[in-house]
């Protein structure tokens, strides 16, 4: 429990402290708490260790994904500290609601059984809505409107599916409920598989799958940029947590869920990518990317789980490092939360040249070009899905990602064409900030020429015969 206590005591922290000290000092608070909990994650390491009678669990797993949000969170922070203020974000409330949703992604992340990873939801979810509206602007509030209201639907519907997995099953632990259902002797097969596809849905407005991504580019584009980075990088982690908890190791004897997730993974990949194509405001563009990324991610949740657990925790890695470092540049550059034009972009080189090979990195990674880790990242999500005998779907999400190189590289080439006009860029220091792309760079080259870095820590067949029970 410790991981999540730390963050919880943090949140309460800052929470109680905004009354006495200043936001900067609440947001170092909120940093060191985030690395504490990194900290007693490492040391719980091969532990598999349980509580409550297995309704959290601290396996290899759990804190391995909870490492990656935590990352994803120190880098938000790290970008909050000197942008907050133009944000105008720049009060102690952001940092305790960040770490309240911070704290809901690790329960999801070691939970046990459906009700534990509701709750993590849950808590994740209303911190939020809250932090995507607490910039006060128009802009802002549509968006956590519609983030608030679809979402809303989503955790009804989630709730839902776990009504009647319970029906069926009389058991909320996943690993009753795979127990349970092998080889179907349940009493309700119908009833465990209409369960199953509402949890699919519910799931689906969490992670962005098509049809359930209609709030993405708008909460995207709306919300402030920091804010943006948190939802996509955080809160998606820990939402794919939760979906391979629930379809890698609960429901994996299940029938018709996986043909369904075949429709959503192709509906995804060719929505996100042809949205993406037709955008022309750089934060729209990155909430397409988002999408279509789902699709790529969703292909490791099809997979046997020793072969596709690995390959979407690697991802996630990346795709966190990388989508974050891409905000970061968007951040410490932009003037108003409305973000950038790809117009904007040009000639960004010849002004701020560290910033945009940054950025241009950063984008190659997200298209799957060597050697950086997106690459290796997207290579393992098809391997799994192909050797699992989704074949035609993997050349689907392959084609998908050659598409993906136009709307990539279109602002990668702007950047490095000359450009007269005056500068558009924020002037100013952001050290922080900086920081945080920093990271991200070195992050998807690193673990782009040196992969087992981080797979090799993941690949261990134990870790994933647990999860499946096998």
């Amino acid at each position: 429990m410790l991981p999540i206590l730390i963050t919880l005591l943090g949140a309460i922290a800052a929470t109680l402290l905004g009354f006495f000290l200043p936001r900067r000092a609440i947001t170092v608070i909120s940093m060191v708490t985030l690395v504490l909990s990194g900290v007693s994650m490492v040391t719980l390491w091969n532990g598999g260790l349980t509580s409550f009678d297995g309704s959290l669990q601290a396996d290899n797993v759990a804190l391995s994904i909870g490492l990656i949000i935590l990352l994803g969170s120190l880098m938000t922070l790290l970008v909050s500290f000197d942008t907050a203020a133009r944000a105008k974000l720049a009060f102690p409330e952001f940092d305790a609601l960040l770490l309240y949703a911070v704290t809901g992604t690790l329960l999801i992340a070691f939970s046990g059984d459906l009700v534990t990873m509701l709750i993590g939801l849950e808590v994740m979810s209303l911190s939020g809505y809250v932090i995507a509206t607490l910039q006060n602007s128009r802009r802002a509030e549509e968006a956590g409107m519609k983030y608030f209201l679809l979402g809303a639907v989503g955790s009804a519907t989630l709730i839902y599916g776990i009504a009647l997995v319970y029906g069926a099953t009389g058991t909320f632990n996943y690993v009753g409920i795979r127990d349970a259902t092998a080889g179907l002797q349940v009493q309700n097969v119908s009833l465990l598989v209409v369960g199953a596809l509402l949890l699919l849905c519910g799931f689906g407005f969490k992670v962005a799958l098509a049809p359930f991504h209609q709030w993405t580019p708008d909460l995207y584009s709306g919300a402030p940029t920091v804010v943006g980075l948190f939802l996509s990088t955080v809160v998606k982690v820990a939402a794919f947590a939760g979906m391979l908890r629930v379809f890698g190791g609960a429901m994996q004897n299940v029938p018709a869920w996986a043909g369904v997730m075949q429709i959503l993974i192709i509906a995804t990949i060719v929505i996100g990518n042809l949205g993406a194509l037709f955008q022309t405001n750089f934060k729209r563009l990155m909430a397409y990317s988002a999408v279509a990324h789902t699709g790529f991610l969703a292909l490791a949740l099809l997979a046997n789980p020793a072969t596709g657990g690995p390959a979407l925790t690697y991802y996630l890695l990346v795709y966190t490092l990388m989508t974050a470092g891409a905000f970061a540049v968007l951040a410490a550059l932009q003037r108003t939360e409305e973000g950038f034009s790809l117009d904007d972009m040009r000639g960004l080189f010849y002004r701020h040249p560290a910033y945009a090979v940054a950025l241009a990195v950063c984008l190659a990674s997200l298209a799957g070009l060597p050697p950086f880790a997106g690459f290796m990242g997207k290579y393992l999500a098809f391997q799994a899905a192909f050797q699992a005998g989704y074949v035609g779907l993997t050349l689907i999400a392959a084609m998908g990602s050659v598409a993906a190189l136009i709307y990539y590289l279109r602002p990668a080439m702007l950047m490095f064409m000359h450009d007269r006009t005056p500068a558009r860029e924020y002037p100013g220091e952001r050290t922080p900030t900086t920081a945080a792309v920093v990271l991200g760079v070195v992050g998807v080259t690193v673990l782009g020429v040196l992969p087992n870095l981080a797979y090799g820590l993941v690949a261990n067949p134990a870790i994933w015969t647990v999860l499946a029970g096998r």
